[in-house]
C-alpha cells in the first residue's frame, strides 16, 4: 500500500467538475484507491463519485489517497499532482 497526503488547492473543494475529473483520472488505474481526510477513519473509493461527493471535501481540507495493487504509486503520485493543480480554477 502506498499513501500521500495533500491539501484541497481550489477554493469550491472537489464539486461536481473537479470530482468528475479526479474519478476519470482515477479510472484509468488498476489500483485500488481510497480517499480521506486525514482526520477521520471513514474512506471512499476514489474512482465513485458518489462516494467522492458525499465526503464533501471543501477547500483547505487535508486528505490522504491510499492505493494498494501493481500501479499504486503511479495513481496516488498523479491523483495527488491533478490535486495539486486546483483542476484549473
Amino acid at each position: 500500500m502506498y499513501a500521500k497526503s495533500t491539501t484541497i488547492k481550489n477554493k469550491t473543494g472537489l464539486h461536481a467538475r473537479p470530482a468528475a475529473d479526479f474519478v476519470a483520472a482515477a479510472g484509468k488505474f488498476q489500483c485500488k484507491l481510497n480517499i480521506r481526510r486525514t482526520n477521520e477513519e471513514e474512506s471512499a473509493n476514489a474512482k465513485s463519485i458518489i462516494r467522492l461527493l458525499a465526503l464533501g471535501l471543501s477547500h483547505g481540507e487535508e486528505i490522504e489517497l491510499t492505493g494498494a495493487g501493481d500501479d499504486e504509486k503511479e495513481a496516488v503520485d498523479s491523483l495527488i499532482a491533478l490535486i495539486d493543480s486546483g483542476f484549473g480554477e
